[in-house]
């Protein structure tokens, strides 16, 4: 006597050893193909039928693949973050693919062997940048890294493309510290207010509150940091990292925007708190924004020596500044909270920022500018 499924080759003789009660008892949804799009077989490919439905609030906490088969008595693997809103963004799987296809080495993607001995007074500078960098960078590593154990694995996608971010992190702590160790100059300075600023985002109590003040505040400075890094480098090598180093920091970005804009949209009353957690970001941001050993490094790589930097005076770090609020700005703008009016700003960073309207906490009165 055989044992038949509706499967191909599903068949055993009765004397058979098999269970196969996961063949015969299985509800998968049998005979739905995937095709690839033209750049391969994606996320968004595979994301159909069941296997696409990414529950709002998962009924199980398990690491049982999403759509699975599964069975009543698994164990509860203890995740804390089990609304999709609190992690998800529309284009998270794009991201994945981007990331996944977009890595690259600080060993072999770098010219190494075209960096040349600089001026004493850009090397400095160059190593003090890539100091602090260097410095900043592996928060975004260590930050998913404390939440990706706590999320739902429902959730895989975002997980995924975490697990993608905490690679880029690793690889710009690498990079930055290989360029301050490259050309006789070494490693500059750590600074207080940097390490408290990284330890308020480990130290954030939500995902939500750590999200904000990393993808929007954090690596919003880096990646404007990224940009004029591309501009006032002193060499095809320097451009090279920041140019890399760019387009995965644009990414988590993007990401930390959208996130945002998730959040909002599927409950607005968390607007204040999203306005609270930048508002204790924002004024640790003023000081990182008028910190020289964060400041004055960019301001000598633009004018080329230190002479030049005194003689220019506050003019390249303000447009830096205001270059970065302004991003910041309208990140926050297209996630769908508005910043505008009520940012809070040392009066040290409000100098020169007439293009931004922003509130000093000491002082509590909004700065009136063209918006």
């Amino acid at each position: 006597m055989a044992v038949t499924s509706d499967r191909p080759g599903a068949e055993q003789t009765a004397g058979s050893a098999l269970d196969l009660g996961w063949l015969r008892e299985s509800s998968a949804a049998w005979g739905m193909r995937a095709e690839p799009s033209r750049v391969g077989l994606t996320l968004r490919d595979i994301a159909r039928g069941p296997y696409g439905d990414v529950p709002d609030h998962p009924p199980r906490r398990t690491m049982a693949p999403r759509g699975a088969d599964i069975p009543d008595d698994v164990p509860d693997m203890g995740y804390t973050v089990n609304e999709k809103a609190e992690v998800w963004s529309d284009n998270i799987m794009e991201l994945y693919e981007e990331a996944v296809s977009r890595q690259w080495s600080a060993t072999r993607d770098i010219p190494w062997g075209q960096l040349a001995p600089l001026d004493p007074d850009l090397e400095h500078a160059m190593c003090q940048l890539a100091t602090v960098l260097s410095e900043v960078e592996m928060v975004a590593a260590d930050f998913p890294a404390k939440w990706l154990w706590r999320i739902n694995h429902d959730f895989v996608e975002a997980k995924m493309f975490l697990c993608t971010q905490a690679m880029d992190e690793a690889r710009h702590t690498e990079v930055f510290r290989k360029r301050a160790l490259a050309n006789g100059g070494g490693l500059g300075k750590a600074t207080t207010v940097v390490e408290q600023f990284l330890k308020t985002i480990l130290d954030a109590e939500s995902y939500d509150e750590g999200s904000a003040l990393m993808h929007l505040l954090g690596e919003g400075v880096v990646l404007s940091l990224f940009r004029a890094g591309e501009m006032i480098a002193p060499s095809e090598v320097e451009k090279r990292i920041f140019r890399l180093c760019m387009q995965d920091e644009a990414r988590h970005v993007s990401y930390g925007t959208m996130h945002l804009r998730y959040r909002l949209q599927r409950d607005p009353t968390l607007a204040e708190d999203f306005h609270a957690y930048l508002d204790r970001g924002e004024e640790l941001m003023g000081v990182l924004l008028t910190t020289p050993e964060v400041v004055e490094p960019a301001t000598i790589l633009a004018a080329g020596s230190v002479d030049a930097a005194v003689a220019m005076g506050s003019a390249a770090s303000d447009v830096l500044r205001m270059q970065t609020i302004e991003e910041y700005l309208q990140r926050c703008e297209r996630a769908g909270l508005d910043r505008r009016g009520r940012m809070r700003l040392p009066a040290a960073v409000i100098a020169g920022t007439s293009g931004v309207k922003t509130v000093a906490p000491e002082a509590s009165v909004t700065v009136e500018g063209a918006s």
